[in-house]
């Protein structure tokens, strides 16, 4: 039996600095090597904290429950080990880093997962070779790692960026929180057809969203309802289109809270 890329199993979260406040409520979720799962709800319902827990943001802490990634503990490891791993998490608002160049940063980061793998370090043709394969793999302007990480970059160009991040890392989990945040229908396409592009049988992505639009580019295998920490409703991605249809009221979320 082929064991889950992800397996969460009952997982409560609660705030590190605020032991009181409890925002997953016992969370079940199995990705197998492929998959594309969504998870789609309403503001303040738990999907970027669970984005945050997987990539191993220290602000949340796990009270119950646990995270298997390829079969093993997942808590266990520091942030850098997830993404050493293949862990990738793009953020909804990627941060500039003025004065870093993009290839000097790309370099320190593919390194350093063949340092955690036991791997060499690549030398600078074969790190150019590699990068060019990507970008030519994912139609990313190979001029854009000339620029400085980020740095007047629109918003389009950001998460297209991360997607390039993710294929030059070769990640095998991209965890993709609200990336059509703030894009324009051309700048959805672009990041949706790199998605696509590296979408095979070992590779799954969790794609995080409020609304249906992404997944009318990138289609899903599955679907789940988030609604106050807990997953209350799975199925296909007609389920998506059923909730472009009534929003979040029908699973008793209040329609402003919902688009807020």
């Amino acid at each position: 039996m082929t064991t889950p890329l992800l397996e969460i199993k009952n997982l409560h979260v609660r705030l590190e600095d605020d032991p009181d406040v409890e925002i997953l409520h016992g969370v079940d979720l199995k990705i197998m090597p492929g998959e594309v799962h969504s998870i789609m709800g309403p503001n303040g319902s738990g999907k970027s904290t669970l984005s945050q827990v997987l990539a191993g943001k220290e602000d949340y802490e796990i009270t119950e429950g646990e995270i298997l990634f390829n079969g093993e503990d997942l808590s266990e490891m520091g942030a850098d080990e997830r993404a050493n791993a293949g862990v990738f998490l793009a953020f909804q608002y990627p941060v500039e880093i003025p004065g870093v160049s993009s290839m000097q940063f790309l370099k320190a980061a593919v390194n350093a997962k063949r340092d955690f793998e036991g791997k060499e370090e690549l030398d600078a043709g074969s790190l150019l070779k590699h990068f060019r394969a990507k970008a030519e793999q994912i139609n990313v302007p190979f001029e854009m790692l000339k620029r400085n990480v980020n740095e007047g970059f629109s918003g389009g160009e950001k998460k297209r960026f991360e997607i390039f991040q993710m294929a030059v890392l070769d990640s095998v989990l991209g965890i993709l929180d609200e990336s059509d945040s703030g894009l324009d229908i051309d700048a959805l396409r672009i990041v949706s057809d790199g998605v696509n592009s590296m979408r095979d049988g070992n590779r799954s992505f969790l794609l995080i969203t409020h609304y249906q639009r992404l997944l009318d580019y990138i289609e899903p295998d599955h679907v789940h309802i988030l609604v106050k920490g807990q997953i209350i409703k799975s199925g296909g991605k007609e389920l998506a289109t059923e909730l472009e249809k009534t929003g979040y009221a029908p699973y008793g979320v209040n329609e402003a809270f919902a688009v807020g």
